[in-house]
């Protein structure tokens, strides 16, 4: 192997992997630094497991490069694949692969004895990670006798074991129910800090990504979208797809009015006729998002003319009105720097327990709104609809 010096613990080049005529993924790019949590975020056949699978050694590229801390492990210039076992990972899978015959403790010993390390740093290493995922008491327990929690915690025991430089999590928490997924990925990102392990995870789940990730890398049909901060990638989409797939926006179709003044800000008429101002953050200065690579294939792409909107509901506030404050006021456009303006009537309202979701007819069709349960309005009422500039994200 050759270390071309980066301080990158994953680095991975135009990785191209095929499917017979399929392209499974298509020209991949990223790069995970020391203690990163990087979390792979996509729907069911975008690539990110097969690109994950593809840096752990269990799937075939043919095309692009793989660097593990510095060291090539595939390089299809080079003709390198190094194999799954040589590159030092450690892999969560999505089943936890537990030995039912095994104990827990014989469990996580595995991988240790099968590295012929000597006996006693072999027990000494199974009490420390048990201590650390909480199973301590359960380390004379056949692993057939645990519930779906326990069997993921020692999934994650067993794969840190020999102390990883790198982590990789292939859906780990997918088959656990919702309370106790919520649960877990909280342990996981704290266990993953403690340990300062660098660490690339897979999941659908998009709560699940923003909750745990430095940040997210957005895939769609083998390519990537955007990559960022679950910040950046929830507030400041680049594309309809990421708008869409992460945080559900309402998409809002309609023209610009005026290209983006030096703060990004731009005017801009909804198909019903609804004048807002918006924010076009990839104009902004000293805004950086790194989006899909030239040539990328785009999802949902507006008629020529058309340009689209992205409003996220948790950021429209709605507020009651009686019939002589709302009548014959269709729309009103925002001043910059301003509250965007618009009435409405209140179409259905659902309880979800942490909030209340509204869909609301509006002059330019409907939104779905979601507000906290102590803001409670009637079906049929008419509301008035506000939500700030820099939230309605030109797409």
């Amino acid at each position: 192997m050759t270390n071309n010096g980066s301080d990158a613990r994953i680095e991975v080049i135009d990785l191209v992997v095929r499917y017979g005529d399929v392209l499974a993924v298509q020209g991949v790019g990223f790069a995970i630094q020391p203690g990163e949590l990087v979390t792979l975020l996509g729907p069911s056949g975008c690539g990110k497991t097969t690109t994950l699978r593809s840096i752990a050694g269990l799937e075939d590229p043919v095309g692009g490069t793989i660097r593990l801390n510095g060291a090539v492990a595939y390089s299809a210039a080079e003709r390198t694949n190094l194999p799954a076992e040589k590159r030092g990972l450690s892999m969560v899978f999505q089943s936890y692969a537990i030995w039912p015959h095994m104990t827990v403790a014989e469990n996580v010993a595995y991988g240790l004895k099968v590295r012929r390390l000597p006996r006693a740093e072999v027990e000494a290493n199974v009490r420390r990670v048990l201590d650390l995922v909480q199973m301590t008491t359960y380390a004379d327990r056949p692993a057939s006798k645990l519930s779906g929690g326990q069997q993921q915690r020692i999934a994650v025991a067993r794969a840190i074991a020999f102390s990883p430089n790198v982590l990789l999590f292939d859906e780990p928490l997918s088959n656990l129910d919702a309370k106790l997924r919520a649960e877990m990925r909280v342990e996981l990102r704290e266990l993953q800090r403690r340990l300062d392990i660098t660490a690339l995870y897979v999941t659908h789940d998009q709560e699940e990504a923003l909750a745990i990730s430095d940040r997210v890398i957005v895939m769609n049909h083998g390519r990537i979208e955007q990559i960022g901060s679950p910040e950046q990638v929830y507030n400041r989409p680049c594309s309809l797809f990421v708008a869409d797939f992460v945080g559900a926006a309402n998409l809002i179709t309609g023209e610009m009015l005026s290209p983006p003044d030096g703060d990004g800000r731009v005017a801009f008429v909804t198909e019903g006729g609804v004048k807002l101002q918006a924010h076009d953050w990839q104009k902004v200065a000293g805004t950086r998002l790194q989006t899909a690579p030239t040539g990328a294939t785009k999802t949902g792409t507006t008629k020529a003319g058309e340009r689209t909107v992205a409003l996220h509901s948790a950021y429209i506030r709605l507020e009651p009105v009686n019939g002589a404050d709302g009548a014959g006021v269709a729309h009103v456009a925002g001043r910059a720097g301003a509250m965007n303006l618009s009435y409405g009537t209140i179409h259905r309202r659902m309880f979800h327990g942490d909030f209340i979701q509204y869909v609301v007819d509006w002059p330019a069709g409907q939104l779905i709104v979601r507000r906290p349960p102590t803001e409670m309005i009637a079906e049929n009422q008419k509301v008035r609809i506000q939500f700030a500039a820099e939230h309605c994200v030109l797409l």
